[in-house]
Formats: structure tokens, C-alpha cells, sequence
């Protein structure tokens, strides 16, 4: 974090400075922020979050032991060893509120430039990449993993510092109104919406609210700023007359000739995936290490983001093709030559589970076998049913050879392959991901191809990893 007195501290978040020890109120504070005790090094500041297992107040002690120099905390904590508190009504608030100073103070006095990307599917690979392409033009601060939540994204707003020249945040959204919220602390410079699907419909009350949702974004960007949107996405589309209200331009990605940066002569293999990317009629051919045609979009859009900063197509273009690997449990390719496992289990939604199943189908040669290991997709709600259906489906008309579901919640994909002709072991139903595994490894053979595919909840990620180490 920037420096800061205890006393500008304590206003940022609108608590009660409890001075402790040594300190004053012109005592600067200047390390990291964290809710987690085991992360706070030499002057930390700890933010005593409750949570649903546990109560951050509890663990304020070790934070000092840790060398945390202030905490925020809901009550004053009795502790072993003096340390200063600021005592706020909320704490997830305060980090929110400490967040928006910082990166106002931070914004005012440089060039801070701020994108924030939001998307029902797409989000974490669009930020790395994008990530990647920053980081070569000046000092950039992007998310860890999916940081994308009301803890997660202040957290990485608060990492700025005055030498940074760029933040990318990811928004993600757990309800109406969260990603307003999150782009209101900092009113980015550029939203980029990639598309508009069912991941977490449930959880919103249907596809018109999720668009809702997304929308939230393009309407904190800054007036004068820039709305990167998907013009392949009608829902997308559908936020170009948001932007105008708010006095923001727009600038298309997408496969189809209108777009202002577009994708054409895309081919995908086993080795990843090439293409021609166009960008404001200047043309350059891209070879994408990252396996899976649908990145070919979430490449798009991270260079329609890059080229509005002022990055050449050609610069974009070299930085993407050092990129292997978009992130952990995404697409990752595990395993060896021989049985090849893609670890793609950390997230999974109607579209996601469709572009992953093409995928496999389209790495895999002729005389390869595609296996296909799914879980459960979860916030689906009162679509779960016929979305879980159509995964079977689609994996029958795939031609997936081995169809492996996996735990009770997933069980309709697998009635359904069967109901479309999937028989005979070519589809196998499994309640634990153990069992799974225990069939795999007997199953498993030279020249497979194996997608292992589903939401986090359903854990099939560490199912992945134990397939990749047996096969490596």
C-alpha cells in the first residue's frame, strides 16, 4: 500500500484510531493489506474480517506476530502486544472504502490507468493476458487467481503503488448490484464485457438479470472512457446504448467484419491455437499457446483493451504468444504424449462445458480416443436440469468416445448421453471422484485425450491433478 499516516488511515475508512504502543496519529504506515493472518508481513496492516467458519479477531495476534503495524477491526482486540486498531462498523466495507482512497490518491497524482473486465465466463484468462501485454509497457498490478470479489478486488486495488502504471481488476458478481459496487471504488478508464451466459444465473433469477449484472460496468467506467464489447455477444451489443448514456465510446472485438479488432482463419490442435488478428485494419498472425478456440475471444478482447493504451498489434501479439498457460486448473494440459490430461475443472457453465467439449474433440486425431471426465455445474437453478441435459447431449453428438460423469449432482448428463445412444461403457456414471480415478486408471490408454471438466464445487480439479502426476 502507498504511505499513509494513521491518521489519514483512519478516515479513509471512517473508524476510530485506538493508538497503541509508540505510534501517533502521524505515525506512516506503508505495507501490504490482507484479511489473512498468515499472509501480514513486517508492517501489515490486517483487516479482522468475520467470516462464516471463523472470525478474523481471533487471529489478530498472529498478525502481530507476523509484524502487522495496524489492524482494522469491528471491536477493540485484547492483545499480547500493543498494536494500533481502527475500529470501523465493518470491516469488508473498510476495505472497500481504503481501496478507493488509495487508488484516488494514487490516480491524481500519476498516470494510473484502470481496465476492468467482467464476463460470465472468460474474466481470470482475459486479465492474465491482458496482464501480460501491460506489463512490458510500465508497472502493472492485476488480480492472483480470481480475486474478483468484494475481498479479493479491493484487495488488489490497494497493491498500487505511485510508480504503477496500470490496474487491472476482474469483476465478478455474486448478486445484483456487486459490480457496481466494486467498478464504482475505482470508475475504470476501460470496461471490457466479454459475454453475457447462464454461469450463475441461478443466482440472479434468469439471463435478462445476469445481463443486468454485466452491465454494471459499463456504467462505472469514467465519462470519456471506453467500453471494450463483444460484438459477437447480442446481449453484449445490447450495452453499446448504456455506454452512450454515460459518455462513453465503444470499441468492438469479435470474429465477424464489423469488429474493429477481429479473428479470422483460426485454427486450433493439440498444440493450441493460430489465427490473423486485425486490428484497426492492421493485420498480424497470432499463434496462441493457450489451448481452446473460445480464447481465441478472450485474446480479442484483451488486445482491443491493449491497442486503445497505445500498445502496437505487433507488441500485443509477441507478448501473447509467450503465454502458456492462462492459469491453473484453466485448460491446463497435464499428463505426457502418451495419455494427455486437460485440467479445465475450476469453473464450468453451459458455454464453458460446450467449448471445452469442442475443443477435446478438435486436439484429437483420428486415431486418438476422446475421453470426457464431467462434474456438476453449479448456480444453474431452475435451468440445471435441461443445461446439465444438453451437456450430455452434445457429447454424444461430439463423439466423445468415453463419457465419465462423476457425483450425484452431474448424474443427468449421464442419463441423458445414454438416452442419446451412449452405451455399452461408453458412458459410466460415478458417485466420487475416488471411484473415478480407481476406472481411469484401468480404463486409460495410449493415445487417449482427456478432458476433465466442472465447476469448483465439484472438486474434479484435484481429480485432474492426481490423473496428470499418474500419467506424466
Amino acid at each position: 500500500m502507498i504511505p499513509l499516516t494513521l491518521s489519514q488511515l483512519a478516515d479513509a475508512v471512517g473508524g476510530e484510531l485506538v493508538l497503541a504502543g509508540v505510534d501517533s496519529a502521524d505515525s506512516v504506515v506503508s505495507g501490504a493489506v490482507d484479511t489473512d493472518s498468515r499472509l501480514i508481513g513486517p508492517g501489515g496492516i490486517f483487516v479482522a474480517k468475520p467470516g462464516a467458519e471463523t472470525d478474523g479477531h481471533l487471529f489478530v495476534d498472529a498478525a502481530i506476530d507476523n509484524g502487522a503495524a495496524a489492524a482494522i477491526v469491528e471491536r477493540v482486540v485484547v492483545t499480547r502486544r500493543p498494536l494500533t486498531q481502527i475500529v470501523v462498523p465493518d470491516a469488508v466495507q473498510a476495505l472497500a472504502d481504503l481501496a478507493r482512497d488509495v487508488v484516488a490518491r494514487v490516480r491524481s497524482a500519476g498516470r494510473l490507468r484502470i481496465v476492468g473486465i467482467t464476463g460470465s465466463n472468460g474474466k481470470t484468462t482475459t486479465k492474465n493476458l491482458l496482464a501480460r501485454v501491460l506489463e512490458d509497457e510500465g508497472e502493472t498490478v492485476a488480480p492472483k487467481a480470481s480475486f474478483n470479489n468484494e475481498v479479493g478486488a479491493p484487495l488488489t486495488m490497494l497493491r498500487v503503488t505511485h510508480t504503477t502504471r496500470f490496474l487491472v481488476s476482474e469483476f465478478g458478481a455474486s448478486a445484483p448490484g456487486a459490480i457496481e459496487r466494486l467498478a464504482g471504488l475505482v470508475n475504470p478508464d476501460i470496461g471490457v464485457v466479454l459475454m453475457v451466459g447462464l454461469a450463475h444465473a441461478g443466482g440472479f433469477g434468469g439471463i435478462e438479470a445476469t445481463f443486468a449484472a454485466k452491465s454494471e460496468l459499463v456504467r462505472a467506467v469514467r465519462p470519456g472512457g471506453l467500453a471494450v464489447l463483444n460484438a459477437d455477444d447480442a446481449r453484449v451489443s445490447a450495452m453499446a446504448p448504456i455506454a452512450a448514456e454515460g459518455g462513453v465510446s465503444v470499441r468492438w472485438f469479435g470474429r465477424g467484419a464489423g469488429a474493429e479488432v477481429r479473428a479470422d482463419d483460426v485454427v486450433v490442435s493439440a498444440r493450441g491455437t493460430s489465427c490473423v488478428v486485425t486490428a484497426d485494419g492492421v493485420s498480424a498472425p497470432l499463434r496462441l499457446r493457450v489451448l481452446g478456440e473460445h480464447h481465441v475471444m478472450n485474446a480479442l478482447a484483451a488486445i482491443a483493451a491493449a491497442t486503445a493504451l497505445g500498445v502496437s498489434l505487433a507488441d500485443c501479439v509477441a507478448r501473447l504468444e509467450t503465454v502458456e498457460l492462462a492459469e491453473r486448473w484453466r485448460m491446463q494440459p497435464l499428463g505426457s504424449d502418451r495419455v494427455r490430461i486437460i485440467n479445465d475443472a475450476y469453473n464450468a457453465s453451459p458455454d464453458s462445458m460446450a467449448a471445452a467439449l469442442r475443443t477435446l474433440a478438435q486436439i484429437t486425431a483420428p486415431d486418438e480416443r476422446t475421453v470426457a471426465v464431467l462434474g456438476a455445474m453449479s448456480e444453474l437453478g431452475e435451468q440445471s436440469d435441461e443445461e446439465h441435459d444438453r451437456v450430455g447431449l452434445l457429447a454424444v453428438r461430439l463423439g466423445i468416445k468415453r463419457i465419465v460423469v462423476v457425483g450425484p449432482d452431474a448424474r443427468r448428463m449421464y442419463l441423458e448421453a445414454v438416452a442419446q445412444g451412449s452405451w455399452d461403457a461408453e458412458a459410466v456414471f460415478f458417485e466420487t471422484a475416488d471411484a473415478a480415478y480407481d476406472y481411469l486408471m484401468t480404463e486409460l490408454r495410449d493415445g487417449d485425450r482427456v478432458l476433465v471438466k466442472s465447476s469448483n464445487s465439484a472438486g474434479l480439479r484435484f481429480l485432474g491433478d492426481r490423473l496428470g502426476e499418474s500419467f506424466s
